[in-house]
């Protein structure tokens, strides 16, 4: 299929065109388990996401990490040049991928129902976003075809990475009227690639509305700080920053299973 055409699929059909893509790490031992779902950036899956989940299967998470981009045919080189450049997937549509997975793993009997958490870096937080401030346009934004009214009910934190949040991101212009959720974001104070202005101003919006932001400010940080490769030239890897923020992680988690 093309990166330009939403699905018209129920949630269960999505899920299974993602699963064979996605990775699963789970804790030792039988579960019931809290689950982190990790959408990555507009440069697909990178081994970062591997460091993280390790953390969080130290906190005592299982982790599924999601591959947007192989489902639809998307190459890492197609990708920078078509999803970096907002030219293909946006984050509402791409919402379709955590709304499908949410709930596919709400009927696993391994998965802690209470404690399902969504994070994502940079365009993987603009999806996640978007998903939390669409409200009851879903379908339209998405092409699925059976969602509820609030699809991500009952979800129990969402963790952001640096994220999107200028146009066309929802959640300055929406907020998430329909949730009520711990937040933690993670910022970049020499972001050049989604600024330092636009996600501190979708986050206070979100505060104005009532709901907490846990924010972890990295003064000297760049985007994708935590990448060693990115495909962005403006990208300084820093292992230091990262390992502060992998820590943050496995932190802000065990904060939302309490």
């Amino acid at each position: 299929m093309t990166p330009w055409i939403k699905p018209r699929v129920s949630r269960g059909q999505w899920a299974e065109r993602l699963l064979p893509a996605a990775t699963i790490r789970r804790p030792e031992g039988d579960g019931p388990w809290p689950l982190v779902l990790q959408m990555h950036g507009c440069g697909g899956l990178r081994p970062l996401q591997a460091v993280y989940a390790e953390r969080a299967v130290q906190a005592g998470y299982a982790v599924m990490t999601i591959d947007s981009f192989k489902p639809r045919g998307l190459s890492r080189v197609t990708a920078s040049l078509t999803v970096c450049t907002g030219l293909a997937l946006h984050g509402a549509e791409r919402a379709a991928d955590l709304f499908a997975l949410y709930d596919w793993a709400r009927h696993q009997s391994w998965v802690d129902h209470r404690h399902i958490v969504a994070c994502g870096w940079s365009h993987g937080g603009w999806t996640i976003m978007d998903a939390l401030a669409m409200g009851t346009d879903a379908a339209a934004y998405t092409g699925l075809t059976d969602l509820p009214p609030r699809p991500l009910d009952g979800l129990a934190g969402a963790i952001l990475i640096y994220p999107y949040a200028s146009f066309p991101s929802l959640t300055r212009r929406r907020g998430w009227p329909d949730h009520d959720l711990p937040v933690f974001a993670l910022l970049s104070g020499k972001d050049q690639v989604v600024g330092t202005r636009h996600p501190p101003a979708a986050f206070d919006h979100l505060e104005h509305q009532g709901l907490v932001v846990d924010r972890l400010i990295l003064p000297d940080a760049t985007h994708a700080f935590d990448d060693h490769g990115a495909n962005d030239p403006r990208a300084v890897f820093r292992p230091d920053l990262r390992e502060q923020a992998v820590d943050w992680y496995g932190r802000a988690l065990e904060a939302i299973a309490k």
